[in-house]
């Protein structure tokens, strides 16, 4: 199991860096538009 999610990395890297990326933009966008209604 733990061969097959280092081999599913190591084949993958960059995807998940772009995936990581995008993740972390949606949080963003997420926690923004929930703070701008206290914001008006």
């Amino acid at each position: 199991m733990a061969k097959d999610i280092k081999s599913a990395i190591t084949r993958s890297s960059d995807t998940i860096i772009a995936d990581a990326i995008g993740a972390a933009s949606l949080l963003v966008m997420l926690f923004v538009g929930l703070s701008l209604p206290g914001m008006i």
